[in-house]
């Protein structure tokens, strides 16, 4: 399994980025999907995750209504799109994958597959 992400880059508050995940080696209607980020000195947190099965969706309640999580299957891509931006959303972001849903999103050592982190910047 290989996650690819990309889209990361510098937005003002209220603006808008889209990041991407490009998934190789698994099917993302059969696993689990989301993205984390992480600051410089804290943990990683969860921002969103969709289940593979049943598109359900949960989102960090700091996101609720800004970011939104989908997935295009044929193409094995997901996706983030951030809308009104603010600054404490400056981290950076890793999309991730794993088989299992629930419980298992509710910290990044449960997590099986990991992208490389794409950075986010937004500037007041």
């Amino acid at each position: 399994v290989q996650l690819q992400a990309s889209g990361g880059g510098s937005a003002q508050t209220g603006g808008s980025l889209r990041l991407s995940c490009a998934a190789s080696g698994l099917r993302l209607d059969q696993y689990s999907i989301g993205w984390f980020r992480q600051v410089s000195g804290k943990e990683r947190e969860g921002v969103s995750c969709m289940s593979g099965s049943d598109d359900g969706t949960h989102y960090l309640e700091s996101v609720k209504g800004r970011f939104t999580i989908s997935r295009d299957v044929d193409n094995s891509v997901f996706y983030l799109q951030m809308n009104s931006l603010k600054p404490e959303d400056t981290a950076v972001y890793f999309c991730a994958a794993d088989p299992l849903y629930g419980s298992t999103w509710y910290s990044s050592g449960g997590i099986d597959y990991w992208g490389k982190g794409t950075q986010v910047t937004v500037s007041s």
